[in-house]
């Protein structure tokens, strides 16, 4: 038996946007529970300025509510949340690593150069939500190929076969998450780009803010040329980010 489900674990309101999502995978088979990234976690909510702090809770948006968190929701899917296996990450930043502490026994797995980036001392991450010392799963380079990027297949006893796909940019170790799922390819692009809309229009307002945002903007704007070039030629391949809400809506 397995299944796929669609988790919402973040609520962020911005200028140009009400209504921003925190789009998570949660694989559940046999073996267990697998989640791709996990939004804000439980602690999150519960002590906001010693967790996030006040001033990136203002910058970002967040609006905290326990229900969204995937440790409730698991629970609201009638599945046990201390069934959580591993949690894939696509980066470091807190709105995809907050859930982390909620599941302290699942392997972590993350690419080699975002963990160096995230113990490089870069503010942009909050070393608090690796405090629990999670079982770090480390990846680097490899020579394996996924529709022709660089793909780093995740080590999971799993049947789902997953891979990072390096997207660089958004951080210097940024990683889309490419899944098998009933014989189709699925690509989560995480920040690779924040609303779908910015493949097709630079002068999007969240791409000021991607821009901003970004560890290397020239490597951003290269990894969202992979993504349109993998749309254009590989139109089955089902491809969604995190932020964007008629995505998570369109599943």
């Amino acid at each position: 038996m397995k299944r796929i489900h669609h988790l919402n674990c973040v609520k962020i309101v911005t200028p140009f946007n009400d209504n921003v999502t925190g789009h998570c995978l949660l694989i559940e088979e046999d073996a267990g529970l697998l989640l791709i990234d996990t939004g804000l976690g439980l602690q999150d909510i519960e002590n906001p300025d010693e967790r996030l702090g006040n001033d990136l809770i203002k910058a970002v948006g967040f609006e905290l509510n326990d229900h969204d968190t995937a440790f409730r929701q698991i629970k609201t899917l009638g599945l046990d949340p201390s069934a959580v296996k591993h949690c894939v990450i696509s980066h470091l930043d807190p709105d995809h690593t907050g859930g982390l502490a909620d599941f302290p026994d699942a392997k972590v797995h993350v690419s080699q150069e975002e963990l160096k980036n995230f113990e490089s001392g870069n503010p942009r991450y909050l070393p608090q939500h690796l405090n629990h010392h999670p079982d770090l799963k480390v990846y680097g380079a490899s020579n394996e190929e996924w529709f022709g990027m660089e793909a780093r297949r995740i080590h999971t006893e799993f049947e789902t076969e997953l891979f990072l796909i390096p997207m660089y940019g958004h951080t210097s170790g940024h990683c889309g998450v490419a899944l098998k799922w009933e014989e189709k390819w699925i690509l989560y692009a995480g920040d690779a780009y924040y609303i779908r809309e910015e493949l097709d229009n630079a002068d999007h307002p969240a791409g000021n803010l991607a821009e901003a945002r970004a560890d290397d903007n020239t490597l951003r704007l290269a990894s969202m040329e992979k993504i349109k070039k993998l749309i254009k030629e590989y139109p089955e391949i089902k491809v969604f980010g995190y932020h964007d809400q008629l995505e998570f809506s369109g599943w």
